[in-house]
């Protein structure tokens, strides 16, 4: 059987948010050994969200990827509704939705709960790490962790420099990211970091492609994918990510960058309808 050996390195570790992208941040460091607290608002989401860590692990399990078994490796994730739950963490990843003020005030209450020395990490794909941490006592132990989707199966941790973060913090996470068996790139603070705002430009330009009538989806994710060899289309990627997700970056970007990233009346107009991606069934392409 391969996989990742369990390893005492990494410290205690909670998660917020129990979503896609906290329930595989929770797994991934399952995987590498750490204790971990999984924090959602209320009891049922916690039961939800440790729900899609056991099935992802099983399926990790079916696939000869990982060592020791989902059971075990499950063993050492603990549920809560309960924000004190975090103390005793050292490192605390905040994956909550993307609102600048829900993230701001949480990480002011883990704050006053949590240990001088602990990290506090936001897995936010493209808002300010300084905005996010204004009001903060110790914001030399903010950092941006970002996490690609799905957690457990890339390969990149787009660690993201604030104007406070001081070189231990900095050290401390580029460690963990490689004691997760994925490697770390730095940014420094600016709106959409690195890869948000490459990924996004390549997906904006792709949905004006189709509202132009360039090109089917399908024949301009095939066009990147044998072309460029990436290893996804931009627009199955947009259904993966989430048309609304994309949306709101977009909408930030524009406001912060300037009209390189004016949105597209058909992402507009397909996020108004619902059609959201593979989370509501159809996008780009369909999904059963």
């Amino acid at each position: 059987m391969t996989g990742r050996a369990v390893t005492p390195a990494i410290p205690p570790v909670a998660v917020i948010g129990g979503g896609t992208m906290g329930a595989g941040i929770a797994q991934v460091f399952l995987e590498a050994g750490a204790r971990v607290v999984l924090v959602e608002a209320d009891p049922a989401a916690a039961d939800r969200a440790g729900e899609r860590v056991a099935a992802s692990l099983q399926r990790a399990s079916e696939r000869g990827r990982l060592a020791p078994s989902a059971a075990e490796t499950l063993a050492h994730l603990g549920l809560s509704s309960r924000l004190g739950d975090v103390a005793g963490s050292e490192l605390v990843v905040e994956a909550v939705p993307e609102d600048v003020t829900l993230k701001r005030d949480l990480l002011q209450k883990v704050e006053a709960l949590v240990g001088d020395a602990t990290v506090l990490a936001t897995n936010t794909s493209s808002l300010s790490v300084d905005t996010i941490g204004q009001g903060l006592r110790r914001r030399e132990r903010l950092v941006g962790m970002h996490f690609f989707n799905p957690v457990p199966a890339s390969a990149l941790v787009e660690v993201v420099r604030g104007a406070d973060t001081d070189a231990a913090t900095l050290a401390i996470v580029h460690d963990l990211v490689r004691l997760l068996g994925k490697e770390s790139i730095e940014v420094s603070d600016s709106p959409g970091f690195a890869t948000s705002r490459l990924g996004l430009v390549i997906a904006l330009e792709a949905i004006r492609m189709v509202q132009d009538g360039v090109a089917t989806a399908e024949e301009i994710d095939k066009g990147m994918e044998l072309g460029y060899r990436h290893p996804m289309g931009p627009l199955r990627l947009t259904d993966l990510v989430g048309l609304d997700v994309r949306l709101d970056i977009a909408e930030y970007l524009h406001e912060t960058l300037g009209p390189r990233f004016e949105v597209p009346e058909l992402l507009r107009s397909m996020v108004a309808a619902g059609t959201l991606g593979k989370k509501s069934g159809q996008g780009f392409y369909s999904w059963p």
